[in-house]
């Protein structure tokens, strides 16, 4: 099976998470179980998932730093899942290329979120990206 696809169940195990703030060890389990997963696929699930939930609230932060006109909190949770997996992808996952993790994380919201998300998740990772180039 494909990343995308695995992308996609990690994205619906950190919108969970954004609801619970605790990881649901039965969910992951359940994302894992999959059959048409790669161990590969399985391995960047969980260590996505227990990564961006150990560093949820680091992640956020920093977020909010690019999220025009919007306190952190009035960010459509689909959208704000989809944000933070990119984030966390850029800031440590080195084997996946920056422009991957911001086009999956677009394509996510395309398919989950509003018509409009797309642009606006599109808009918060480019600050985002743009001011680790400035920093680097």
């Amino acid at each position: 099976m494909s990343r995308k696809v695995a992308r996609e169940a990690l994205y619906q195990l950190v919108f969970e998470y954004l609801f619970l703030k605790d990881v649901n060890d039965d969910t992951l389990e359940l994302m894992l179980i999959d059959n048409g997963l790669s161990e590969d696929d399985r391995e960047y699930i969980r260590d996505c998932y227990l990564g961006i939930s150990k560093d949820c609230d680091v992640l956020i932060e920093e977020i909010s730093g690019y999220t025009v006109d919007f306190k952190i909190d009035r960010v459509y949770k689909m959208d704000l899942a989809a944000i933070i997996i990119a984030l966390y992808e850029i800031k440590n996952r080195k084997d996946i290329p920056v422009a991957v993790s911001v086009n999956e994380s677009i394509n996510i919201v395309k398919k989950f979120s509003t018509d409009k998300s797309y642009s606006y998740v599109n808009g918060v990772l480019a600050g985002l990206i743009k001011s680790y180039k400035d920093n680097a």
